[in-house]
């Protein structure tokens, strides 16, 4: 697969660009949030809050057996992720949707240094009014979901051209 000197600029770019704000984000929410009540701005809408996760989505699985925990976790993430990538140069992923595996790689990959380096990931946001909230995030997770997002986007503008 040919890609351009231009496009894996850019695709570098954004590499370093989501896992560098997210590992510094982190970082700063671990100094700052950890052992504090958090913080409230713009009438609630958004809050500071430390979090360490050590499940998956919303904290999916944290009552898991650490074992398993561990294997579906950090080992399957590795491999998923490892696989997308090789997915994506192997059937030439382009364009919008290259960008989109690009983002939700970076972000995965960003998260699983924490799981290997910590156990859990540090998950400091948290958005909404009133009772509507989301769950407690990071860096990564919008990352992995505009990742997600752009890659479906770019499917359905492609199944919409073919015949």
């Amino acid at each position: 697969m040919f890609i351009g000197r231009s496009v894996r600029f850019v695709l570098g770019i954004a590499i370093v660009v989501t896992i560098g704000c997210d590992r510094v984000t982190k970082h700063v929410a671990t100094t700052t949030l950890a052992g504090t009540p958090g913080h409230s701005f713009l009438g609630d809408t958004v809050r500071l809050q430390y979090a360490e996760n050590t499940g998956g989505f919303l904290g999916l699985g944290a009552d898991l057996h650490p074992g398993l925990r561990t294997v579906l976790f950090t080992a399957a993430t590795g491999v998923m992720l490892l696989l997308m990538t090789v997915g994506a140069v192997r059937w030439q992923v382009s364009g919008a949707a290259l960008f989109g595996v690009t983002l939700f790689v970076a972000g995965g990959a960003s998260n699983w240094i924490d799981r290997l380096a910590r156990g859990s990931v540090v998950d400091f946001l948290n958005l909404g009014v009133g009772p509507v909230r989301t769950g407690i995030f990071n860096v990564a997770d919008v990352a992995i979901m505009v990742g997600a997002a752009v890659m479906l986007i770019a499917e359905l503008r492609a199944a919409r051209r073919s015949p």
